[in-house]
């Protein structure tokens, strides 16, 4: 086997992706679609949310400044009501998986996400406390950290503590944005879009029977 670690995004791989909140959440209020996304993308490394995920925002600042961000395009959006869409379902298969591979190979992940202590919601809190936790041989927390993807940084972070170097691992991530650091680095690279695609792509690079 040439690959020696996976290493994984959190939110939209091992759960359904938070873009199916955002969109439910526009739908219901009659915002426009994608306008959470189209929030979150713009000023990408410097917006509110890139702030809140390296732990620079409160709450509150961060429930200010995205609805100002919100408002320069016209609508009314407070950050707080964001939080709660961020939680999404587990996917079984996708954490079988990582069970499996992790009986033969290093695991790490890589999360972007805000601090524990101000998530709206005691489920997202617990997110991060499921067992699925305890399937990674490190994990690396944006607001931990005050790092976030896709700072290469944090990328070579994982590296240097799951001792190997790009061109033995796996990155899986549901946004290309963040995939490319990666492949710079000599990761091979999955976009995950669903979990059986994923799983069918991890089979073809690693030989293992994951499902």
């Amino acid at each position: 086997m040439s690959f020696k670690a996976v290493i994984f995004d959190f939110g939209g791989v091992f759960t359904s992706s938070p873009f199916e909140a955002f969109a439910r959440y526009e739908r219901e209020r009659g915002l426009p679609e994608n306008l959470i996304r189209t929030i979150n993308a713009a000023n990408h490394e410097d917006n509110a949310w890139a702030r809140f995920e390296r732990a620079e925002l409160t709450l509150d600042e961060f429930d200010a400044a995205f609805a100002a961000e919100a408002r320069a395009l016209g609508h009314h959006v407070p950050g707080r009501d964001v939080i709660p869409l961020l939680r999404g379902d587990f996917r079984p298969d996708m954490i079988e998986a990582l069970r499996r591979i992790h009986q033969v190979m290093k695991t790490g992940c890589i999360t972007n996400n805000v601090p524990a202590n101000v998530q709206g919601t005691d489920e997202a809190k617990n997110l991060y406390r499921a067992p699925i936790m305890a399937e990674f041989d490190h994990v690396i927390e944006s607001a931990k950290v005050g790092l976030r993807k896709p700072d290469p940084r944090i990328y070579q972070m994982m590296l240097d503590a799951l001792g190997v170097d790009g061109a033995a691992s796996i990155y899986l991530d549901d946004l290309g944005v963040n995939l490319k650091p990666a492949r710079q680095m000599g990761m091979a690279t999955i976009k995950v879009t669903s979990g059986p695609q994923a799983i069918g792509e991890l089979e073809q690079l690693t030989g293992l029977k994951l499902s």
